[in-house]
């Protein structure tokens, strides 16, 4: 379809096809959905789904301890940096066509670490499916808002997709334990062809052809400033879970992404075409929204990292074990996300769900903190997963609807964008603060006890689950602290169902 401008006068025939377009896109609305949906699945769960391939990975391939964890940091330098750019990309050149090249890219860079033959090759596919990975999550997220403009089925199709967010990193767990333990480590990447190529074949039949009519200039000083402050932040905190936080590049790397963001929010206010113009991230509700997903992605990586550590080195799990350990909570997480934007969220709005859901996920992950050395998965582990589940899912499903609401579908792509790397940064943030709290409790409780301690390998036991429960109760904090600035940054009221500048309701 060629590109009208404003003063053109359609062709009757012209306005059949877009119509008849339309009226096709609209019929398929919930295929179009279960495409979205595979596909932000693969983006989601190839985060987790390497962790457990990593040691028969690195088995074959021969890289020591200090190089293992590049192969999940190249994955969200990539990712998280290049976010930004991939949502404003399909903004500009239509978000079928971004859909449809970030799969393709996504799909060809798993088959290349799949076929991966040295540790440097590997690294190299991790980061190439964390480019297309930036272009594919934003493009999906903003062609579910375009399709489902009709308030309740919207609020439906959003409770699934943020499920899937929310719980696509525990279904990596499993089936990265089941892909490992079954087939080999190669196949935790070889997947993606069988998502991907699902994907592209149902996006390329049922989704409309987006034509852009007005392609203004990319904010290249802008886009430049971002994705460099996003990798130093990514960057530092990666290096921080290794290194320390008083070490040298951790802290310069911290410094320089902290001034780079402050230059470019000074640039968003002064170019003419601003890569995020800062009207997205200034409305309350949204701003809330965006808060919410990246406090939930930093507090949730407490249980998929330290849980599937404990389960593993304490429990003695297999990953597959393991891997179905999560389900119980995919299982709340999935009711909940589906029925409180169906049901709660157009009668109470967002504010009150979201400030309840982190109130929950604070609860169950203080349950967590009361594991030991000889708990029991029934007791101790699966009712805190339960309760944690249904605390995501009424936080999750709701922050990714309230982050785009309201915006103009010209900004859809990089209001998306923005989603994703709230979620992508937490979860970086959350690691490493994690993972160096996990450490200085294991450290502190080595140093109290090591006097009285007869037996060195039962004294390294407790300092693990020192730093198990440490850990949890830290996030506890992390979701309690989320509840209060919910409760108090978010505007009561409901969802506005029209872009900015209309006639909105509840707003």
């Amino acid at each position: 379809m060629t590109a009208l401008s404003s003063d053109d006068v359609e062709s009757s025939s012209g306005l059949a096809t877009e119509e008849s377009t339309e009226a096709k896109s609209h019929r398929n609305r919930w295929l179009i959905l279960a495409t979205l949906g595979l596909a932000q699945l693969m983006v989601v769960l190839d985060a987790t789904i390497v962790n457990i391939a990593l040691p028969a990975a690195q088995l074959d391939l021969g890289f020591d301890n200090s190089n293992r964890s590049w192969i999940v940091t190249a994955y969200a330098l990539a990712f998280g940096s290049l976010l930004l750019l991939g949502g404003r990309l399909s903004d500009l050149f239509g978000r079928r066509n971004t859909f449809l090249v970030g799969l393709v890219g996504f799909a060809v860079m798993s088959a290349v670490g799949g076929a991966a033959v040295n540790f440097g090759m590997l690294v190299a596919a991790r980061a190439g499916q964390g480019v297309f990975g930036a272009l594919l999550a934003p493009a999906a997220l903003s062609l579910l808002a375009t399709t489902f403009t009709d308030p309740k089925e919207r609020a439906k199709a959003f409770g699934i997709f943020g499920a899937i967010a929310g719980g696509g990193g525990a279904l990596g767990l499993l089936l990265g334990g089941v892909l490992t333990e079954w087939a080999t480590w190669r196949w935790a990447l070889y997947v993606n062809l069988v998502f991907a190529g699902i994907a592209f074949v149902a996006g390329f039949v049922l989704l409309a052809r987006h034509t852009v009519t007005t392609r203004p200039k990319l904010d290249i000083p802008g886009t430049i400033t971002v994705s460099a402050a996003l990798f130093a932040i990514v960057y530092g905190f990666a290096h921080a879970e290794s290194d320390g936080w008083g070490n040298t590049v951790t802290l310069a790397f911290l410094i320089i992404g902290v001034a780079l963001l402050g230059v470019f929010a000074a640039l968003q206010q002064r170019v003419a075409h601003p890569l995020l113009p800062l009207r997205i991230i200034l409305d309350r509700t949204r701003a809330g929204s965006f808060l919410a997903v990246f406090i939930t992605g930093a507090g949730m990586f407490a249980v998929f990292l330290f849980l599937t550590y404990y389960l593993q080195s304490t429990l003695g799990y297999t990953p597959i074990t393991t891997g179905f350990a999560f389900m119980p909570m995919i299982a709340a997480l999935i009711l909940t996300a589906t029925v409180s934007t169906a049901v709660i969220l157009p009668r109470f709005g967002p504010r009150t769900l979201m400030t309840v859901g982190m109130t929950v996920a604070a609860i169950g992950m203080g349950l967590l903190t009361q594991i030991s050395l000889d708990s029991t998965y029934a007791m101790h582990i699966m009712p805190g997963l339960i309760v944690m589940g249904l605390g995501l899912g009424a936080t999750m499903a709701p922050a990714m609807q309230g982050a785009i609401s309201g915006v103009n579908p010209d900004d859809s792509g990089v209001a998306s964008a923005t989603v994703n790397t709230m979620q992508q940064v937490g979860g970086s943030i959350g690691t490493a603060l994690l993972s160096t709290v996990a450490a200085s409790a294991a450290a502190s409780y080595v140093t109290d006890n090591i006097a009285t301690a007869t037996n060195a390998a039962a004294l390294q036991a407790s300092a693990e689950i020192s730093s198990y429960t440490t850990t949890f109760w830290w996030a506890t904090g992390i979701f309690a602290l989320g509840a209060v600035m919910s409760a108090f940054l978010m505007r009561p009221g409901l969802l506005p169902e029209a872009p900015e500048g209309a006639v909105v309701v509840g707003h």
